[in-house]
């Protein structure tokens, strides 16, 4: 399988502190790529180092055979955090055409092909009807997914999704779940943090991380027993599965559980 992103010895710093150190890494084309570790593993250090926002101190990192930087306007990259103020005064459809800035520019109105882009992804997402509500009127999924029907509406290649499945409602797992697919069957590489050790299983191809790459590969030969302990470092895992290092869903044997 072809990669649309390869890193060879790369070492990402972030504050001064460095967050991953030398790690070899490849990201396959047409595929849904999950990275998984603890929380400050690097995790979302390698998606702001995919994106050009974090430039490698050492080693070499190429997307879509180009540096981050020189990629940007072929990844579209949604954020964890909302990167629209909740409380500004824009409606739902007004934050889904931001999307397309970064194709038509700043100071271009959208074009017929762009309000149709906007209005498929706002159907896909299901909040078309939600389009003149305003943000603050939105429970946590709409926000979700209406950031996501923001990323979708960008022109894109690579599909970069920070914890997009995190603390949602059913309704809004299964709707961005099922863009993501739908995103890698098209042919776009996907790839997309978290917690969760069934989303990573469910992937085509995993990363897992521990302040470096511990492994890198199909979801069988990554999510070992041996590699879980090794980042986690847990001393059994056993039989479980499910949330690793979330409050909000602690280890078997946890003394704050």
């Amino acid at each position: 399988m072809s990669a649309v992103a390869r890193a060879r010895g790369v070492v990402l710093r972030y504050d001064g502190t460095e967050a991953v150190s030398a790690s070899d890494f490849e990201i396959p084309e047409g595929a849904i790529t999950a990275v998984i570790g603890p929380n400050g593993s690097g995790k979302s250090t390698v998606l702001n180092a995919l994106t050009g926002l974090v430039e490698p101190s050492a080693g070499e990192l190429t997307v879509l055979g180009a540096s981050p930087r020189e990629a940007r306007p072929r990844i579209s990259y949604v954020l964890q955090s909302p990167r629209i103020p909740v409380g500004a005064p824009i409606t739902v459809r007004e934050a889904v055409c931001l999307g397309r800035y970064p194709s038509v520019g700043l100071l271009r109105r959208l074009g017929s092909h762009d309000r149709r882009q906007v209005h498929q992804a706002m159907h896909r997402l299901h909040i078309a009807g939600l389009a003149h509500r305003h943000l603050t009127e939105l429970s946590g999924g709409q926000r979700q997914r209406v950031l996501v029907a923001q990323g979708i509406v960008q022109d894109h290649d690579v599909l970069l999704l920070d914890e997009p499945l995190t603390g949602l409602d059913l309704v809004s797992a299964r709707t961005i779940d099922g863009i993501i697919h739908g995103e890698r069957d098209s042919g776009r590489a996907v790839v997309l943090t978290t917690h969760d050790l069934d989303e990573a299983l469910a992937a085509d191809h995993v990363l897992l991380m521990s302040g470096r790459v511990v492994a890198s590969g199909s979801p069988a030969s990554v999510l070992t027993r041996r590699n879980l302990e090794e980042a986690y470092g847990l001393g059994a895992l056993h039989d479980w599965h499910g949330f690793v290092d979330d409050p909000a869903h602690p280890l078997p044997g946890d003394p704050t559980a």
